[in-house]
């Protein structure tokens, strides 16, 4: 990765774990100023419970070469948000991409119960922490992004505009939750054209976060051998790939042809040219219907 985002200024919330930790620090590899943020710190735990801190994810963008600042914030708190990027103003004057990566809520999922039987209180809670904490936090960043033409927003989401929409998606709550953001972008792009910023939504594919490495009893160092119980397991990639997604797009000079549009890290690689950590190039969204789906035996030949 060069430093083509040298000197640019980047808000990624929620960047505790999972993708937001990877693209924090692709961001700072790239060379850009990353605030990031989240509820858990060293100190402190939020409702899910998971050991992965705010403090660990800066250590990583600064191992990566990157300047960091991590700020303790809760998204569904309005004023914390606007004190932060009242800060961001403060400290940069400035704001070039920001990442609505907040979720959060894996803990609230209950696979596919109708809703007439999920629980309401964690079906609504989920809804709030997918789709409330990305309007409020593009609600007080985007003035600031807005005041420098060739300004990005990535709505993080699971799952393409394609793929959702011809497939139901766990339960009504985290079907609403995930197809509710690709929508969100699209919207926001058309706000945001008169001043020359892109919106676009984004996915990971089947992504080893630090919780999917935990459920399949491996980690990142041996992560095949949870090929022998779940051999689609194969086509899983990086936190990293999906970061190496963002930082290609915020140095794209040509980034508006993707505005509105929802793309995926794979998609994105076979433009860009990066790869995983690995060296490969998953293409875990063409590889789900085209193998998964299609009840075909796992097998990635193809599709990394």
């Amino acid at each position: 990765m060069t430093r083509m985002l040298e000197g640019k200024v980047a808000l990624v919330a929620g960047a505790t774990r999972g993708a937001g930790r990877g693209i924090a620090v692709e961001l700072g590899a790239a060379g850009a100023t990353v605030y990031l943020t989240g509820r858990t710190t060293r100190t402190q735990r939020s409702e899910y419970n998971r050991p992965e801190t705010i403090e660990e994810t800066a250590e990583l963008v600064q191992h990566a070469g990157g300047r960091d600042i991590a700020v303790q914030v809760d998204h569904l708190d309005p004023a914390q948000v606007q004190a932060l990027v009242a800060r961001i103003e403060r400290e940069q004057s400035r704001l070039d991409v920001l990442v609505n990566d907040v979720w959060g809520a894996d803990f609230l999922i209950e696979w596919n119960v109708p809703v007439w039987e999920h629980s309401l209180e964690r079906g609504l809670r989920m809804l709030r922490l997918a789709i409330d904490t990305h309007i409020i936090t593009s609600h007080f960043a985007l003035p600031l992004l807005i005041k420098n033409p060739g300004g990005l927003i990535v709505e993080m989401t699971d799952g393409t505009a394609d793929y959702n929409n011809a497939n139901y998606r766990l339960s009504l709550f985290y079907d609403l939750a995930k197809t509710s953001v690709i929508r969100m972008a699209w919207a926001q792009a058309q706000e945001l054209r008169p001043h020359q910023c892109t919106a676009v939504a984004l996915t990971p594919g089947w992504l080893r976060s630090e919780q999917m490495l935990d459920n399949h009893g491996v980690s990142e160092a041996n992560w095949r051998d949870a090929i022998a119980k779940q051999p689609h397991f194969v086509i899983t990639e990086t936190p990293r790939y999906v970061g190496r997604a963002v930082a290609h797009l915020a140095g794209d000079p040509e980034v508006e042809r993707w505005s509105g549009q929802s793309l995926s890290s794979g998609q994105l690689a076979k433009v860009y040219g990066f790869t995983d950590l690995d060296g490969s190039q998953p293409d875990a969204w063409r590889y789900v219907v085209e193998v998964q789906d299609a009840g075909k035996p796992a097998d990635a030949t193809g599709y990394r």
